[in-house]
């Protein structure tokens, strides 16, 4: 793109607030988290949320994964349900509407949802029976459905019904299937498909059959195969592949020769932890968002000596981690309160989120946070400007907030 898009986007992919249209959000790909919630009717908002000190969690449904977008969170529920709130002028709520809300809003009547991802303005999720479904902006084909039509519920991505996660960005997804193989549609400017070229509906990615996880960036994606192998594709103007290179991809390049647990793609960086729990970050770091207080990085840097990390995620130029001990630890951007520290001050090292040991590996990060605990209540904090932390308010919040969904 040239400098002109590439600031309009920026300038989209970042904002936090008002028109969230065609943000961009997952960033960092993965975002996903489960929650147990009860049945209330569906397209409306559910009861106003309610907020607890940090460390006395309320009563409240079970709570198993949770996505943040750009200005809008999902999350499903133990019981298989879905439900969402925040920016909704895309559909991407999935209720039918294109209104916004301020508290969870349940996702048609099934209760057979078992993850859900959200990217800038559109959402897309996987039901128990395999059965791929996305919704919200379709302005590049990000739906998978073969149109540029917007939908406000969601519509199932072809007829597979062998699904196993989803991960989507600002105006591009990918998905694995349970045979190993990975899909990747809508938008290519960067080569962020690894495809070739453009798709409108689900196009696999070469011919390996052994990946294991995916995480779409803005115009970059990742990927971790079952041999521990890590992979990354697309723009790397910013050194975001972990390649050494300030170019692009078209297709999947291995990432040095160490083994992965997980990867996680912001706006322009990636994060990952190896085997043996150290955690290293690479490309962009304007806000701190690679952990170290250097400049751009083109190969992957280590976060400190700490390798006790269990999982990392990242969206926009913010980033959460959780360790082995239960704490959680965010860094980068905190513009919005986004990093949970009391601050708006950003972070160029880990630092931490209160003082909880009962973090589990469920949390999502945007211009917004949110996370669940051990005794799956969920917890949000961060820009609130669209109603994304579900509290029935508009106020954004610096440190977590308990948010009691429908019971």
């Amino acid at each position: 793109m040239n400098e002109h898009q590439d600031g309009w986007l920026r300038a989209r992919w970042r904002r936090s607030t008002e028109a969230v249209i065609g943000t961009a959000a997952t960033i960092a790909g993965t975002a996903v988290l489960v929650i147990g919630l009860t049945a209330v009717p569906a397209a409306a908002g559910a009861g106003p949320a309610e907020r607890g000190p940090l460390n006395a969690p309320l009563a409240a449904p079970a709570v198993a994964s949770v996505a943040a977008g750009n200005a809008f969170s999902c999350a499903t529920g133990t019981d298989g349900t879905l439900w969402c709130w925040g920016s909704n002028l895309a559909g991407q709520l999935g209720d039918g509407t294109t209104t916004s809300r301020s508290t969870p809003a349940r996702v048609g009547t099934a209760t057979t949802w078992a993850s859900v991802d959200a990217g800038a303005s559109f959402t897309c999720g996987v039901q128990t029976n395999g059965t791929l479904w996305c919704w919200g902006s379709n302005r590049k084909s990000q739906l998978g459905d073969g149109t540029t039509t917007n939908r406000s519920a969601p519509g199932q991505v072809g007829t597979a019904t062998t699904w196993a996660s989803v991960s989507a960005s600002d105006s591009h997804a990918c998905a694995i299937r349970t045979n190993g193989t990975l899909w990747c549609w809508g938008s290519n400017r960067n080569g962020q498909l690894g495809t070739g070229a453009a798709a409108t509906t689900p196009t696999q990615v070469g011919t390996a059959t052994n990946w294991a996880s995916v995480t779409t960036g803005f115009a970059h994606t990742c990927a971790v195969r079952t041999d521990g192998t890590l992979w990354c594709w697309g723009d790397s103007s910013n050194g975001q592949l972990g390649l050494g290179i300030m170019s692009y991809r078209t297709t999947p390049a291995q990432v040095g020769t160490a083994t992965w647990t997980s990867v996680t793609s912001g706006y322009a960086h990636t994060c990952a932890v190896r085997t043996g729990g150290a955690l290293w970050c690479w490309g962009e770091n304007g806000y701190g968002q690679l952990g170290v207080t250097a400049g751009t990085q083109s190969s992957p840097v280590q976060v400190g000596s700490t390798t006790t990390w269990s999982r990392v995620n990242a969206n926009n130029d913010s980033v959460c981690a959780a360790r082995t001990d239960g704490s959680l630890w965010c860094w980068g951007n905190n513009t919005n309160g986004q990093l949970g520290d009391g601050t708006t001050t950003h972070r160029f090292a880990p630092t931490r989120v209160g003082t909880a040991t009962t973090w589990t590996t469920g949390f999502s990060v945007s211009n917004h946070s949110c996370a669940v605990r051990t005794d799956s209540s969920l917890w949000c904090w961060g820009n609130n400007a669209n109603g994304q932390l579900g509290d029935g308010t508009t106020t954004a919040r610096s440190t977590p907030a308990q948010l009691t969904l429908p019971g």
